[in-house]
């Protein structure tokens, strides 16, 4: 590996989607600055993309000004796609035709928190490992089934790049600057950032299922996991309590007592909430949120998700 003075520059570009998260965006681009200052020059330069507007807001209110647009003849070296909100809704073609003949040329091409849901839309994504926010990642999988989707905090397969976003991205940029400079240069930038606990690409997006109620009961924990991989197609009482090695009446106290809800009730809510993901983050149809949840139909949907919420499903994707 050459040292840090001797490899040219690299151009990255940032094509920023209105209501991306201000926090993934930042943690993908401040890594590179950081990289600059230590070394006492440009390491990497950036450029700010945009599909329209010449002047980017984001999810809280803050802007970014662009000096390119997407269609301009840029000589890039990676290009990341950084979305929030609902990529899902995202079908500017003028912008996935860009994005293929980028990749055509041999462009790196990266995605950040909803940023991947683009590159999939774009058909860039075949035969590539990848990663995406979790708030996204049903909705994801609805709509392209045949990619290779993981829950990782973020991915670097060959010129592809995606990161499930939120702090992830100083992971993905800790990796990348020590893939082209060199161990020490990272470090050194993580360090600036007090970013001492350097996750892999494979760790978790969230906390584990103990850690989010709250609980320490193995058998308890297992049945929470079975539930949660197993929204579509729910199992039944007895199933989840011969798997785990408990009768169904055991099974109920634990419910009952670590989560003051019955095992049907928890089952209930946790579809419904994937449901509500995939209301506020898929183009998909409520008749197909309902199979893909597990409902019998529509109509059972909406009364399930109604009693659970206090709204309807059309009230709540607005």
């Amino acid at each position: 590996m050459a040292s840090a003075s001797e490899v040219l520059p690299q151009t990255i570009g940032f094509l920023v989607i209105p209501g991306l998260a201000l926090m993934s965006y930042a943690s993908a681009i401040e890594p590179l600055r950081a990289a600059n200052h230590f070394v006492g020059r440009e390491l990497y330069r950036w450029v700010h993309i945009t599909h329209k507007e010449p002047i980017v807001t984001s999810s809280c209110g803050a802007t970014l000004p662009c000096s390119a647009r997407v269609g301009d003849d840029l000589d890039l070296d990676l290009l990341l796609v950084c979305a929030g909100g609902n990529p899902a809704q995202f079908t500017h073609r003028p912008t996935l035709a860009w994005l293929r003949r980028l990749a055509q040329r041999g462009v790196r091409m990266g995605g950040v928190s909803g940023g991947p849901f683009i590159l999939a839309r774009a058909g860039i994504m075949a035969g590539h490992r990848m990663t995406i926010h979790w708030e996204h990642a049903q909705a994801f999988a609805e709509e392209f089934p045949d990619l290779s989707l993981s829950r990782a905090r973020y991915v670097i397969d060959r010129n592809r790049v995606t990161c499930a976003g939120g702090v992830a991205p100083l992971d993905m940029m800790h990796a990348l600057i020590a893939e082209r400079h060199g161990t020490a240069l990272a470090m050194r930038t993580s360090d600036w950032f007090l970013h001492t606990d350097i996750h892999p690409g494979g760790g978790p997006q969230r906390t584990s299922v103990g850690e989010r109620y709250g609980i320490h009961r193995r058998e308890l924990i297992a049945a929470l996991e079975l539930m949660q991989n197993n929204l579509s197609e729910p199992l039944d009482r007895d199933t989840v309590a011969k798997s785990i090695g408990l009768s169904t009446r055991q099974l109920d106290r634990l419910f009952a007592r670590y989560l003051g809800k019955s095992f049907t009730d928890h089952y209930r809510g946790l579809r419904v909430e994937a449901a509500g993901e995939l209301l506020r983050h898929s183009a998909l149809t409520i008749t197909e949120i309902a199979i893909a949840c597990g409902f019998a139909n529509a109509s059972h949907f909406s009364t399930c998700y109604k009693a659970e919420t206090g709204m309807s499903p059309r009230a709540e994707r607005g």
